[in-house]
């Protein structure tokens, strides 16, 4: 039997969510071959928590001592949206502890959570993005000068963070600047980006069995402006897996997609958006944590698939513990 600690939580806007995932994680492990425990990373405290009770961790090796036996982890299952677990520092950490873990490395997901850097390195591979526009915290912001390049409508958002919290599409030159408030509440640096008009699509792209494999894709149709923090969880979107669109469009999605995976050397899950501009992809972002509840994208798709959730988070505990 193999000890899976299951890490979710984290220090963001998104913990809830994490918690969630973690939970989904834990419910569908097979109990007959791993030993799971559930682990809360809170800005106050890391802790195991089992039956209610919480038992702190050891984070000069991570470990946890529970009735007088301490536990040692053979394999983490990365749970966490946003920092510290989608950003790199869990990963770096793990790696210093020579711990196996689901998700890629710190590197990849440091590079992957910067939505900016992600763009400027994928690129030169051809992959195209929307007109973009960056903002550190303290930098002069002229109005019309990034709008004669950007245009309107527009969209305004913390270049690292997720699950929409922050983001504005801005309509008109009055909502410009009240957005860019907005956005840097979540984050000390902004990506104004302009308005693909376009089909929204999202696409998983993971590890399994060894092979690089692309999900069946998904559609997204919100209710609301854009996909936003209740499109994704109040149920105010629709999600059609698999996507309306053409063989010949499916084909060049799923290219683009398992291309921006293997030039990042990608491990693990990944959800990357796209919006589809005249036939063309263009790419948004892309997570290294996506959601792993039963509503959530890459578990729908993976349905799709024919792959359980059973068989999901096993295959990602598989692949860790091989690397």
């Amino acid at each position: 039997m193999k000890n899976v600690a299951i890490i979710m939580g984290g220090y963001s806007s998104e913990y809830k969510i994490s918690l969630t995932s973690g939970g989904v994680v834990y419910n569908n492990l097979n109990k007959e071959k791993y030993n799971a425990f559930p682990i809360h990373i809170l800005k106050e405290k890391w802790v195991c928590v089992k039956e209610n009770i919480e038992y702190p961790i050891d984070k000069n090796d991570f470990t946890t001592t529970i009735n007088g036996e301490k536990i040692f982890f053979d394999v983490v299952f990365n749970a966490i949206h946003g920092t510290p677990g989608e950003d790199g520092l869990m990963q770096a950490y793990f790696e210093l502890l020579k711990m196996p873990h689901t998700s890629c490395d710190y590197y990849q997901a440091a590079l992957t959570f910067n939505k900016r850097d992600l763009l400027s390195v994928l690129k030169p591979y051809g992959i195209k993005t929307a007109t973009s526009h960056y903002l550190n915290l303290g930098d002069e912001i002229n109005v019309d000068e990034i709008l004669k390049t950007i245009g309107l409508p527009c969209f305004i958002k913390p270049n690292k963070s997720g699950s929409s919290f922050g983001i504005s599409k801005v309509k008109t030159i009055e909502e410009f600047l009240p957005a860019i408030e907005i956005a840097y509440k979540e984050d000390n640096e902004i990506i104004i980006e302009s308005f693909l008009d376009g089909t929204e699509v999202s696409v998983g792209v993971i590890k399994y069995k060894g092979e690089t494999k692309v999900l069946p894709i998904t559609e997204i149709v919100s209710d609301n402006d854009f996909f936003d923090y209740e499109a994704k969880y109040l149920g105010q979107s629709q999600e059609i897996t698999p996507a309306r669109i053409s063989d010949e469009l499916k084909h060049k999605i799923e290219t683009v997609a398992k291309k921006a995976y293997e030039v990042l050397k990608m491990k693990g899950f990944s959800r990357s958006e796209f919006i589809i501009v005249n036939n063309e992809p263009h790419m948004l972002e892309m997570n290294t944590v996506p959601g792993l509840t039963n509503e959530s994208i890459l578990p729908q798709q993976a349905n799709e698939a024919g792959i359980s959730l059973a068989q999901l988070f096993e295959n990602a505990i598989e692949e860790a513990l091989k690397n």
